[in-house]
């Protein structure tokens, strides 16, 4: 954890230094900070049918994905073929991490918090955990950046801030509980 903390206040340093030399810094800190204020229909139009494709291939492979998540050995007794499930999501996975961090900056509570909440009200079937985490997600993004946009109005709040404050004191129980909480 202490090396994924210090790879990113490296690459954070570098993005800084780069904006800086470029005089970007201000576009680079909107999107560090994160948010949809910066984000353009013409980005929208750029990254959304990446979204859409690795949403579907997701949905495609949540069978295999519950299965799989039960045990791996399960899934190889069941006919899986591990290997190749793994490889196709991780590749979704970077899909769509890229695209949203793309079009709003680093989220990364999201990202933790929406599952975890998700699965709570659904169960364990990636079926529905995948549309859900989706919806929810959405909803929870749109609703701290309409907070941020009007409680300390005209200025705004970044939303990653907003995000942070709700996601800290969370992410804090599930580690404390070991992930059962919400299980």
């Amino acid at each position: 954890m202490l090396a994924g903390a210090a790879v990113s206040a490296f690459l954070y340093a570098i993005a800084d230094g780069v904006a800086i030399y470029f005089k970007i810094s201000k576009d680079v800190s909107m999107w560090t900070a994160g948010g949809l204020i910066g984000t353009s229909w013409i980005q929208l139009q750029v990254i959304v049918p990446f979204i859409i494709t690795g949403v579907f291939v997701a949905l495609f492979l949540s069978r295999q994905l519950t299965i799989l998540s039960l045990n791996e050995e399960v899934a190889v007794g069941l006919g899986q073929k591990t290997t190749q499930i793994k490889v196709i999501l991780f590749i979704v996975i970077i899909l769509l991490a890229g695209a949203s961090v793309a079009l709003v900056g680093n989220m990364a509570f999201i990202g933790l918090m929406i599952p975890h909440i998700v699965r709570a009200i659904v169960g364990t079937d990636y079926r529905f955990i995948i549309p859900m985490s989706a919806v929810i997600g959405a909803t929870f993004m749109l609703l701290a950046d309409t907070l941020g946009r009007t409680i300390n109005a005209p200025f705004e709040t970044p939303v990653v801030a907003i995000v942070a404050i709700m996601g800290l004191p969370f992410f804090l129980v599930i580690v404390r509980k070991g992930g059962r909480e919400f299980k």
